[in-house]
């Protein structure tokens, strides 16, 4: 697995302003460019065109590089791969009370959204009563009631009797929750992700289990009751569902699914290898189906054969007049995706999922692209257990939450440390005779207004506006493995700016 070549958007951009702009920009982004453009290292490994400690820590210097004329460096950008690895497990983050498979949702600053199945209120100890007392909470301007769970309150909404589907709990900090009651019917009790329109939450959901993506649109998740059920969304001619659902830059609507047409999900934990994808202008309706998101299929045989699924005939006898499910076998044993979450920073795309490898156990996986609309690209996994993983963005950091013991956090692709500067030349002698100080480069990111899955990127970038003009410049750069995880700093490109 050539796990480094892993394209971004950043990058691709690079490789454009260096066509259009020649010498104003001076960029190392190949592995043929980095295998000409280093001058010396220590402690570094170069494969496959990334940059990487070799042990905890290393440096490398780049050859210079000479202009006829004088040049001034306006600033340095640099980009790491987008294989995101520095994930932490942690104990699970959202409400105590939440059952089944977690959707989140960012609606913005300070506005965090978990759905899922409703746990009821645990008793007292010795069985005693609970007495719920009426609390403020701050960031929350509505009556509050106390739970015995000390970080949970229940909003009016929440004490409205539910309808066995999922419920809806509302954060400000990640750690205190507030159950505003039941965003679904029983009928829709398989959530499987969540999307936000102009103040309106897209709730989907299959019926029968794992089959067809269906939606409810609700205009306000704090009255106890569900919104307006919307019915089908996509009619899917394969079996599977599991979806996610994310809304690109431009506002379409991708639901990503489970095609089931290759392989025996029952013996699969109900994934697949391969994941379905279409696009709509509303995320209602007008699904079209495109080139499938992740295609691991292995050799199809032209063999047809049969299993039987629990859910069809008895949750929708009106379509589903049998269980018997088709589906063509493939050799040899595949491994298996599912239960889909998406997110998108700056451009670069992810799919969380559950990962069903042939003959092991099942954890979580991800992948990555360029482009919504391109295939997706295998990054790694972690953990064990059937995660039905969600992920969103909230106070800075990245959430995947899990319906297992754990769940993970991350700071974002960006891994620490990496530090650089710039050296010119003045005198055109060919050596750098002034040098930028030593910084830290990071990335960051942000919001973007009224997206829940669309993050913003900014690119790690040193401000060299205080070096003096020359007639050449190199860089060196300081890296350092700072993780506990598997994760490492891993440098894809360096673009200097010039005027």
């Amino acid at each position: 697995m050539k796990k480094y070549l892993i394209p971004t958007t950043s990058i691709l951009t690079l490789l454009l302003v260096q066509l259009v702009l020649g010498e104003e920009s001076w960029s190392i982004t190949t592995a043929a460019e980095w295998a000409a453009g280093v001058e010396s290292s220590e402690g570094i490994t170069i494969e496959e065109g990334v940059v990487s400690p070799s042990g905890k820590a290393g440096s490398l210097r780049t050859k210079m590089k000479s202009f006829k004329e004088k040049r001034s460096a306006k600033s340095l950008t640099i980009e790491q791969s987008a294989l995101w690895q520095n994930w932490e497990a942690k104990p699970r983050i959202g409400p105590k009370n939440l059952r089944d498979a977690p959707v989140f949702l960012t609606k913005g600053p300070n506005d965090y959204w978990m759905f899922g199945r409703y746990g009821g209120i645990p008793k007292k100890k010795e069985n005693q009563p609970f007495e719920a007392k009426n609390t403020k909470l701050d960031g929350f301007d509505i009556p509050l009631k106390t739970t015995p769970i000390p970080t949970q309150f229940n909003a009016p909404g929440g004490l409205v009797k539910g309808q066995g589907g999922y419920h809806a709990w509302q954060s400000k900090d990640m750690v205190h929750w507030v159950h505003h009651g039941c965003v679904t019917p029983g009928f829709a009790r398989w959530v499987t992700t969540a999307e936000q329109v102009d103040g309106k939450t897209f709730i989907y959901y299959d019926f029968p289990n794992d089959q067809d993506p269906h939606l409810f649109i609700d205009e306000d998740l704090t009255d106890g009751k569900p919104g307006k059920n919307m019915g089908i969304a996509l009619n899917d001619p394969s079996h599977g569902s599991d979806c996610a659902v994310i809304r690109d830059i431009k506002g379409r609507f991708h639901i990503i699914f489970e095609d089931w047409s290759p392989i025996n999900a029952r013996r699969h934990s109900w994934d697949s290898p391969l994941a379905g994808h279409a696009v709509s202008s509303n995320g209602i309706d007008g699904y079209t189906i495109v080139a499938p998101a992740v295609d691991e299929r292995t050799k199809p045989t032209g063999k047809i054969a049969e299993y039987l699924h629990p859910h069809w005939a008895k949750e929708d006898p009106k379509r589903f007049k049998t269980n018997v499910a088709k589906y063509e076998v493939h050799e040899p044993e595949q491994n298996a995706y599912g239960d889909w979450a998406a997110i998108s920073i700056g451009g670069q795309y992810y799919l969380f999922c559950d990962f069903h490898p042939a003959k092991k156990g099942i954890r979580i996986a991800w992948f990555t692209s360029s482009s919504i609309d391109k295939p997706f690209t295998f990054c790694g996994e972690m953990g064990k257990g059937h995660p039905d993983p969600d992920i969103g963005f909230a106070d800075g950091r990245f959430y995947l939450v899990t319906q297992t013991s754990n769940d993970y956090v991350s700071p974002g692709p960006w891994v620490e440390k990496v530090e650089a500067r710039v050296g010119v030349d003045t005198n055109k002698d060919g050596k750098a005779d002034q040098w930028s100080k030593w910084q830290e480069a990071k990335e960051s990111y942000d919001y973007v207004k009224g997206f829940s899955k669309q993050v913003k990127k900014t690119p790690a970038q040193l401000d060299l506006s205080g070096l003096p003009e020359g007639f050449g410049f190199q860089v060196e750069l300081k890296l350092a493995d700072t993780t506990e995880n598997a994760s490492k700093p891993l440098i894809e490109s360096l673009e200097l700016s010039l005027e």
